[in-house]
C-alpha cells in the first residue's frame, strides 16, 4: 500500500500527473497505472482528478499523512544506521564485579568516550554467575571478568593478564621473616613482583589467619586448589563474596587475602599491607570480555572491545 508512496507524494508536490512523471523519470501511463493499483488496495480514490491542479480526497489526505510519517521514520532510521555505523551514537550494556565496576570499567569508558563521545553506557555490578546469566538472557551486551570457567554459548576475548598475590597485614610478624621478599604497593605498581626471584611458598603462611572468597568465585577456587596442593588447612576467619571486601578486611590487619596485582595498581591509596608473589601457575589468569555466541554484536560493542584490547 505504501511501497510506491513517493509517487503519490510527488504528484501532490508537482500538482499534476504529467509533471510528476517527468520528475520521477517514468512515463505518465506507467505512473497512472501505479496510482491506480494503490487506489485499488486502498479501495478508494486518492486524488480528485477533476480539479487542476489535482487535489486530495479525504482518503487521500489521510494516506498522505501516513505516507509522510513513514517517510520520516525511514529517514530517521537511515540516519540512525549511519550514525551507529560511524559510532556517533549507540549504547553498550556492560557488567562486572564490584572491583571491575568500580576501578577498571569506568577508566575504560572514559578513555573510549574521548574518541567516541556519542556512545552511552549502562553499567551492571554483580557476581560472575549472575552476569553470565544476564548475557545469556540478552539483558547485557558484554561482561568483563576473570573467571577461568568455560560457559556454553559464551565466547571470550582476552583483555589483560593478572597475577594473584598474598596481601599480608604489616603488623604480622611473618613479614620480618620474609623481609627480603615482601613488596609494597608502589613496588607492585612498578611491576617489581614480576621478578621471579622474589617468589615465596604458601607454606610460609601455615599458621596465619586468612580471609577467603567462596569457591564459586575464581579467586576462591584458585586459593582452594593452592591449599590442597600443599595439603594446608587454612585458618579461615572470614568467607566473603568479593575481592574488594577481602582486601579491605586485610587492610584492617585481620588476616591474609588473595588479591590481584590489578587491584593493587588500581587503588591509589597506600594500605597497611605487604604483598608476596607465589610461583604457582594457579596465580596466573586472564581478564576477559565475555559475549554471547550467535548473537548480533553492535558496532559500538565491537569497537569498545577492540579499542581496549589494543591498549594492552
Amino acid at each position: 500500500m505504501f511501497k510506491n508512496k513517493n509517487y503519490v507524494l510527488t504528484i501532490l508536490k508537482e500538482g499534476s500527473f504529467s509533471r510528476a512523471a517527468e520528475a520521477l523519470y517514468v512515463s505518465q501511463p506507467s505512473l497512472s497505472a501505479t496510482i491506480k493499483r494503490i487506489e485499488e488496495k486502498v479501495s478508494a480514490p486518492i486524488f480528485d482528478r477533476s480539479t487542476s491542479p489535482v487535489t486530495l480526497t479525504q482518503i487521500g489526505t489521510e494516506y498522505i499523512r501516513c505516507a509522510t510519517e513513514i517517510e520520516a521514520t525511514e529517514k530517521n532510521f537511515e540516519k540512525f544506521l549511519e550514525d551507529n555505523l560511524n559510532l556517533t551514537n549507540g549504547k553498550i550494556r556492560i557488567g562486572g564485579s564490584s572491583f571491575f565496576s568500580a576501578y577498571v570499567i569506568p577508566r575504560m569508558i572514559s578513555d573510549f568516550n574521548k574518541v567516541y563521545p556519542g556512545i552511552t553506557f549502562e553499567l551492571f555490578e554483580d557476581n560472575t554467575k549472575s552476569l553470565i546469566d544476564k548475557i545469556e538472557n540478552g539483558k547485557i551486551d558484554l561482561v568483563l571478568d576473570n573467571s577461568s570457567e568455560k560457559y556454553e554459548n559464551i565466547s571470550t576475548v582476552k583483555y589483560m593478564e593478572e597475577i594473584l598475590l598474598l596481601a599480608v597485614p604489616k603488623s604480622f610478624e611473618i613479614n620480618e621473616n620474609l623481609k627480603n621478599f615482601r613488596l609494597t604497593a608502589d613496588e607492585i605498581r612498578c611491576n617489581k613482583h614480576l621478578d621471579g626471584a622474589l617468589c615465596v611458598s604458601l607454606t610460609n603462611f601455615l599458621k596465619e589467619p586468612f580471609i577467603l572468597l567462596n569457591s564459586k568465585n575464581d579467586t576462591g577456587k584458585r586459593a582452594e586448589i593452592l591449599f590442597g596442593k600443599y595439603r594446608i588447612t587454612p585458618k579461615t576467619i572470614f568467607n566473603v563474596e568479593q575481592q574488594l571486601t577481602a582486601y579491605n578486611i586485610s587492610s584492617n590487619q585481620l588476616g591474609i587475602s588473595f588479591i590481584s596485582d590489578n587491584l593493587v595498581k588500581s587503588i591509589k591509596t597506600e594500605k597497611n599491607l605487604y604483598y608476596y608473589r607465589l610461583s604457582d601457575k594457579e596465580t596466573f589468569r586472564w581478564v576477559n570480555f565475555y559475549v554471547k555466541n550467535n548473537k548480533y554484536i553492535s558496532n559500538a560493542c565491537k569497537k569498545f572491545i577492540e579499542f581496549n584490547t589494543q591498549q594492552h
